[in-house]
């Protein structure tokens, strides 16, 4: 079957482009140095083509948002009820009835729906799994794929937006709120550690946009640093970190459980209650290498309180050492050992992320 393309794929290919199949889609691995792009979302402003994202709009069917929101607080184990006002946005997880994790999403509120940014790697399942759940209410449930998506992240990237498009409303906004611009939602949302936006925009405005943006200093980042990216920022990737086998418990996600009210009947809640009452045997944490070496997923992990697994891996260019992603028993703490090539090499337990606010967060 062809690899389905982004409205920026011939920019992609123009600009040199190593392209990689990524979730059934033809996506940049790199332009040039991935070292280079990493650093510049760093220092500066880089931007992604996101548009493989899954985008879905939850309204009600007779007009209003309350259908929408009700079906939403029972998919989202986050509560969108929070979102007292048209902009506001939270992430949180989807999960199934044993309270593994079906995908996580980021929700907006806006003024007449809501909408819904999942993976592209799941977006058979959880449209299936939304539309399932929405025939007990009055609601639409609609994918967007007329809509392309833009990433700009780094310190510099919100002012290199507004400089070249005009759009001076994006500077005001705070994290996890967004705004609309006629056919344009901009967002102040990201994946790397940095602040940023992302844009959601119909695909025939996407090759403008990124071309202004790259004649405005914003330089264009493959998929390859946006991973080492996240990665230093703590940030799960679905699939490795977390999936329909572990909970949020179990995937350092409990801060997004939304536990009160009490009575709200979200998917998945009485199997989290009972393992919350238990206490997980494991937990996701972070590793930071202390020699020469790259942990990948897959490696093992020995610890005093047993052996771990390591579910993302790679080198950090932030900071100069390798770090990863580690399921590990929940008493696990300080030294480890990481089996890189068969040999064991020393490491030390962390809690992630391991790069805030333009530094390290570890010595």
């Amino acid at each position: 079957m062809a690899l389905r393309r982004t409205p920026l794929h011939a920019l992609h290919r123009s600009a040199g482009a190593v392209m990689i199949d990524f979730a059934g889609w033809s996506m940049p691995l790199r332009y040039g140095s991935q070292i280079e792009e990493h650093h510049a979302v760093r220092a500066d402003a880089g931007m992604f083509d996101v548009s493989h994202m899954t985008i879905i709009d939850v309204r009600d069917a007779r007009g209003g948002n309350g259908h929408a929101q009700a079906l939403l607080r029972q998919l989202i184990a986050n509560d969108v009820a929070r979102l007292d006002a048209p902009g506001k946005a939270l992430y949180g997880t989807l999960l199934n009835e044993s309270g593994g994790i079906v995908d996580d999403v980021i929700a907006y509120r806006l003024q007449d729906r809501f909408r819904v940014v999942a993976n592209a790697s799941t977006r058979e399942r959880v449209l299936s799994w939304c539309t399932r759940w929405a025939a007990d209410f009055a609601v639409a449930v609609e994918e967007r794929p007329d809509l392309a998506m833009v990433a700009i992240q780094g310190p510099a990237a919100v002012q290199r937006f507004v400089a070249a498009t005009g759009h001076s409303g994006a500077a005001a906004l705070q994290r996890f709120q967004a705004l609309t611009a006629d056919t344009w939602m901009i967002a102040r949302t990201g994946y790397t550690g940095e602040d940023g936006l992302e844009v959601l925009a119909p695909g025939a405005d996407a090759a403008a946009l990124w071309q202004r943006l790259a004649e405005g200093g914003v330089r264009p980042i493959g998929f390859g640093a946006r991973d080492t990216l996240r990665l230093e920022a703590g940030l799960n990737l679905y699939g490795h970190d977390m999936d329909e086998t572990t909970s949020p418990l179990e995937s350092n996600l409990g801060w997004t459980v939304a536990w009160t009210p009490k009575e709200r009947a979200f998917i998945g809640r009485d199997a989290l209650e009972a393992q919350r009452g238990a206490k997980p045997a494991a937990k996701l944490t972070g590793l930071a290498l202390t020699q020469r070496g790259v942990m990948r997923r897959g490696m093992r992990v020995a610890t005093a309180a047993g052996d771990g697994v390591i579910t993302s891996g790679a080198f950090a260019p932030s900071l100069g050492c390798s770090v990863a992603l580690a399921r590990v028993p929940r008493g696990a703490a300080g030294d480890a050992q990481v089996t890189v090539r068969g040999e064991p090499k020393p490491a030390r337990l962390l809690r992630p992320p391991f790069w805030r606010d333009g530094a390290r967060t570890f010595e």
